[in-house]
This record gives C-alpha cells, structure tokens and sequence, in this order.
C-alpha cells in the first residue's frame, strides 16, 4: 500500500480494531472489521458506526454566498433552503455532466458547507474557485473535520443516551447544532444506508472522543463498526449512486434518476442550457437496476447483451444480503430499460440472465425485490 494515502483522525483506532485497510480514493480506509456480509445485517437490524472523515467539507459564507451556491448546484438552494436544512444536488459542467454529487447545509443566510466525495475534494474546491465572481469567501475545511456516521434502526435511541436534546425531532434533510457527550457537533438526519441514522460533523480536535462515546453505546446495543465494503452493499441496495461509479462528468442528473434534483425553473446555473436541451429532445439512456436470474454476481464493467447485442456495461453490482440476491445498476438505450426487460450479463465466456427491476432494491419500509 502506498505511504502517501492519506489518512483520517480516527486512523489509529482502525488499527486497534484490527480493521482490514485499503486504498480507497487516495485513502487508506477500513473496508472491513469483521465481514462485509454481518456488518451489513447489523446495519439493516440493528445499528452501525462508519468513519467517513475522508469526505470533503467545504464552506461558503458572507456576501454572495448564495448566489455562488445556485450557481454551482442545479437544485434550488434559495426556494428550499432554511436555516438548519440540507439539500442533496449535482453539480455540473456545462454539458450537464457531474462533476460531483453533493449535499449543501444552510449553516446561516449568508453561510453554506457543500459535502463532497473524497476523490473530488481538491477538484470541486478548484472549480468553485474559478467561478466565484462575487469574491465570496470559500475555505475547505475538510482536514479539520471529523464525520462519524450512526446509521440503523437504533441509531436514534444510542444518540439519544449522549444528547440534551430530543433527536427524534431532527427529521430527515435537517440537522441541528448541538452537543454530543458535551462535545459540538452538527447532527444531520442523513445518510447513504437506506436506513434511519445520522451524520455527526465534529472538528477533528474532538473527533477521537466522540468516536468513542458512539461506538462503546453502539456496541453495548449489539452494534458494529462498519467499513467501507458494508457501506457499498447497503448504498447498493438502496439504490443510491457512487460517484465514479454510477456517475461522473460524462452523464447527467437526467441520465442517471437525478431529475427531481434539476431546478431548470432557477436562475442561470452551470450545465443549465445543456439539461433544457436533453429535456426537449429526451434522453437516450437511463439508469436502471437489474437482478440476476441466477446465483452468478454482475461486478462493474460486465458487458450487458440485450437481443445478442452489446448494449452496455454494469456500473455497480453485487450480492444484496437482506435480499439474498444479485443485483446491480446499469445504463440501458432507454428504449430497452423497461421494468421486466430481459437483458444477459457476460461473465468471463458466458451469458447470465437478469431482469431489469425498480430502484431501490430495498427500503427499510418496503422492500421492493
């Protein structure tokens, strides 16, 4: 492994553990502390912890913070924001591309923090800076942030046993600034699981501590720490995209089941012209999942064949453990990507059957698989 990955805070505490690492983005990260398959159920059961301090934090704030914002992002942070809500968005270049997938926190009128992928960190910081006319004050505070994640059906009643205040009330999309075991910490009502859980935003000073408050009441309610394998399987299942993967500069938020996240009615954005012409003459492939018909597993760039003809390739696919299947996400001709479209997977010299399927796979209300 490289020496020059970069590593977390809570690095130390990954090697205490027994953390199996790996390179993940220019990261050294745990992909796993136990099995990626039990830590995956304890999250859908139960509760898991996540160190996701590898992510980027980026704040804009004072005089035109706003509109930098709305700028950079194609959903409408003036007409939904507020003071204490959050925001998911692309942000695009001017073919309409994705650039990054990400998600804005309303800090205060004039103060916005942008949550980015950790690959994308320096560009996204890049970008912002070359179209900040206003001169508008942009610092990346990614270094000196700790992002503990709390995700799964008794993540509430953990976080509640270390807050002051009624967590259950934080409802999903807002966050509160608080304290956790006398520590400060944004709490946000995400997460990339499917499941109920939170994001906790702590300064990297503290994050150790608040580490370790999470993770002795999370093993205490038969929880586990959860690495970056079960956080694929448990984003997978729920139909939640991974930038690099599912997405990137190459496709669009209208390509890939992103259109509700397109305020095209908002003032001038960037990839704006581009996303009104594909929406006038329609797009030509769309994001679809698939299940396999049989026990053979799709990983990325699989051939996908539809009518004996090479059609595309798989994004992200895998074992689903709640479901006890196959399945994955892929980019069909739109015309082809109907539910219950047949398509064949090529593994290796042979063909495998699947079925196109609705996104999510799985809902922590609904399974739909």
């Amino acid at each position: 492994m490289s020496e020059n990955l970069k590593r977390t805070p809570l690095h130390h505490i990954h090697k205490q553990l027994g953390a199996k690492l790996i390179e993940f983005g220019g990261w050294e990260m745990p992909v796993l502390y136990s099995n990626i398959i039990d830590e995956h159920l304890t999250v859908r059961s139960k509760v898991g912890i996540f160190d996701l301090s590898h992510m980027g934090e980026i704040e804009i704030f004072g005089q035109g913070a706003l509109k930098l914002v709305q700028k950079l992002i194609t959903n409408d942070a003036a007409g939904k924001l507020v003071d204490g809500r959050v925001l998911y968005s692309p942000m695009c270049n001017p073919a309409g591309g994705i650039i990054d997938d990400l998600l804005v926190y309303r800090l205060a009128e004039d103060r916005y923090m942008l949550v980015v992928n950790a690959s994308n960190i320096e560009q996204d910081f890049e970008w912002i800076c070359l179209h900040n006319s206003e001169k508008t004050n942009v610092e990346n505070h990614s270094d000196q942030t700790v992002l503990i994640a709390l995700q799964g059906q008794n993540s509430p009643q953990i976080l509640q046993t270390l807050s002051d205040i009624d967590v259950t009330a934080i409802q999903y999309y807002w966050f509160k600034e608080e304290n956790i075991a006398g520590i400060p910490v944004i709490i946000s009502r995400t997460g990339y699981t499917g499941e109920v859980g939170f994001e906790l935003y702590v300064d990297a000073d503290y994050g150790a501590d608040l580490w370790d408050n999470l993770y002795k009441s999370t093993i205490a309610a038969e929880g586990l720490p959860i690495g970056l394998g079960a956080r694929d399987t448990l984003r997978l299942e729920a139909g939640l995209p991974l930038y690099g993967n599912d997405i990137d500069q190459t496709i669009t938020p209208l390509e890939s089941g992103l259109s509700w996240t397109v305020s095209l009615k908002k003032e001038d954005f960037i990839g704006r012209d581009a996303l009104i012409k594909e929406k006038k003459q329609g797009t030509t492939r769309c994001l679809i999942g698939f299940r396999m018909q049989d026990r053979s597993i799709a990983r990325p760039h699989y051939p996908i064949y539809q009518d004996k003809e090479c059609v595309s390739k798989v994004t992200s696919g895998g074992l689903s453990p709640t479901l006890g299947a196959n399945i994955g996400l892929a980019y069909l001709p739109t015309e082809r990507g109907k539910i219950g479209s047949k398509i064949e997977i090529q593994i290796r010299q042979k063909f495998h059957p699947a079925e196109v399927v609705p996104i999510p796979f799985y809902s922590h209300q609904n399974p739909t698989v």
